[in-house]
């Protein structure tokens, strides 16, 4: 382990990540949502998660779908971008599982993405 308990930096990380189960990965990626959520609010996280995830915000609500995320609850916020609930960004973790042949990789890249903001939660 390094320093930061998980590992030394990004790359030792997604190494790490890739000796994983998938269960584990969808786990720690519902946390990380969680937490970064409460730190820095619900906005970053869709950003991270459309970035990692490679998907428009078209493609976002498919996978909150497809994930359990009820379509009533998706909406806009004053400045037009989607929004869901906190309590229901883990159902992004389901859909992107679902809706793309690679979702263990996207989820991958979005916990290497958000390492850095990781080590400190």
């Amino acid at each position: 382990m390094g320093a930061t308990g998980l590992a030394a930096n990004a790359a030792e990380y997604r190494q790490r990540l890739d000796e994983q189960e998938d269960a584990q990965i969808d786990a720690w990626a519902s946390e990380l949502m969680r937490d970064i959520a409460i730190r820095h609010g619900v906005v970053r996280v869709l950003a991270d998660f459309r970035t990692a995830a490679r998907i428009d915000d078209r493609a976002l609500e498919r996978v909150f779908a497809a994930g359990g995320g009820p379509p009533a609850t998706l909406g806009r916020d004053a400045q037009g971008r989607v929004m869901i609930p906190a309590s229901a960004l883990h159902c992004l973790v389901a859909g992107v599982r679902r809706e793309t042949p690679d979702g263990r990789h996207r989820l991958v890249e979005y916990l290497v993405g958000n390492f850095e903001d990781l080590v400190y939660v």
